[in-house]
């Protein structure tokens, strides 16, 4: 089979560093912090987590489509924000998907959490006072809807799927819509992931798994927007965020029929399962899905110019990734970039957001910093602490792990 290689033609995305991009990738490039306390619901005495990464309110006046009168049915905020970054990714692409185009556009946006919100809300009223759940509260639940409203947005008649490998979820969705545009069955593919998990049970349950940064028992307490340190020596947990992030891509030969511009082009992938532990990560089978990726390729491990880290700010998964990393590049471990330092983890989403600010420092020849670090003996890596660095970047290997031991690994090359 000839080898098909998918171009990026646009992507937007929001995250807990606001709703505008150029905002938000000014802000990553100046060492900004998204995260803040959490307010989405209120917090019972001694509640474990007190921090999260929360996506700021959006004027919804410009968009018809998001309005309350249009939206009266669709309360978890997935859709809403789901809706609007693909909106915005297709305008920057210039793309109309035509009823001609329509049955050759492929939908593959996803989420790992979905809409339990909606349901968890309906069972709270249900035991409360016995008022039965509305007619869309299991629309809003059912994971596969996001996609579904998605492709109602936009016109898109072609193969629709949800991609849940849980926090890799917005790679494995770039990653089955280039399966798609490799196999013919579409010319486009309308990729990424949302995810908006700060509902009390969800947050409760990540902190009584020890995966959620929590409260310190020590005085003074800490500032929130210190607390994701990725590969840090004193690194406590993933910060529980927000976020949402559409990446378009095409085959090569349909953006230059259309005149569409394109710089860059997902040059390998690789999926692989731990087939180990429920949560906890597998070095060897990560280690397997990065020489995928790059093997997918066609290139060596030398050329990778910089690594866009999985890097969630848990003591077990950082280091069995630098030592993942290390058994790839041995001691040329290319600068490694982890911007959950900034936005925190946004499950789901978090690999579609960290690919867009990837493509973008790729675009624009900027390595995005690493902030709150402090050094771990036991890794030794350029994590590119403290402020974005000048760096030209023609291949950027993107990692992503997900609870159920689902790795994915995209190697992105700059083409133009």
């Amino acid at each position: 089979m000839k080898m098909v290689r998918p171009v990026v033609l646009g992507y937007d995305f929001v995250s807990p560093l606001g709703i505008v991009f150029e905002d938000q990738w000014s802000k990553a490039v100046e060492g900004h912090s998204g995260i803040g306390p959490l307010t989405r619901f209120p917090l019972r005495d001694n509640f474990p987590v007190q921090v999260a990464g929360q996506v700021p309110d959006v004027d919804v006046t410009p968009y018809p489509f998001l309005r309350p009168r249009e939206m009266v049915h669709w309360k978890s905020p997935i859709f809403k924000y789901g809706m609007l970054v693909v909106h915005r990714a297709l305008e920057k692409t210039g793309l109309k998907i035509t009823d001609e185009l329509s049955p050759r556009t492929a939908t593959t946006f996803s989420t790992a959490i979905g809409g339990l919100d909606a349901v968890l809300d309906a069972d709270r009223t249900m035991v409360k006072s016995g008022q039965l759940p509305k007619p869309y509260v299991n629309p809003n639940s059912c994971i596969n809807m996001v996609g579904g409203k998605i492709a109602i947005l936009a016109n898109a008649t072609g193969p629709i799927v949800t991609t849940v490998t849980a926090c890799a979820t917005g790679s494995t969705s770039m990653i089955i819509g280039s399966m798609l545009l490799q196999d013919g069955m579409a010319d486009v593919a309308i990729c990424g992931a949302v995810d908006f998990p700060l509902v009390e049970s969800i947050v409760a349950g990540f902190a009584t798994m020890n995966g959620a940064y929590q409260n310190s028992t020590q005085p003074p307490p800490e500032e929130p927007a210190r607390a994701s340190r990725p590969f840090s020596m004193n690194r406590r947990g993933f910060i529980i965020s927000e976020g949402a992030g559409c990446i378009i891509l095409s085959t090569r030969e349909f953006a230059e029929a259309y005149g569409l511009k394109y710089t860059i082009e997902l040059a390998g992938w690789s999926m692989t399962a731990d087939a180990y532990h429920s949560v906890a990560p597998r070095q060897d089978t990560i280690v397997h899905c990065i020489h995928g990726a790059i093997k997918h390729a066609g290139i060596s491990p030398a050329h990778i110019s910089a690594v866009n880290a999985h890097a969630a700010s848990t003591k077990l998964g950082d280091e069995v990734e630098y030592m993942a990393l290390q058994q790839v590049f041995g001691d040329k471990i290319p600068p490694v970039s982890a911007n959950k330092s900034m936005i925190g983890h946004a499950m789901g989403a978090s690999s579609a957001l960290e690919s867009i600010f990837t493509m973008e420092g790729m675009m624009k020849d900027t390595i995005l910093p690493t902030i709150n670090y402090a050094p771990d003996p036991s890794i030794s890596m350029d994590c590119v602490p403290g402020s974005a660095r000048t760096l030209k970047q023609e291949y950027v290997l993107k990692n992503a792990f997900g609870f159920g031991g689902a790795n994915a690994c995209i190697i992105f090359h700059r083409i133009g």
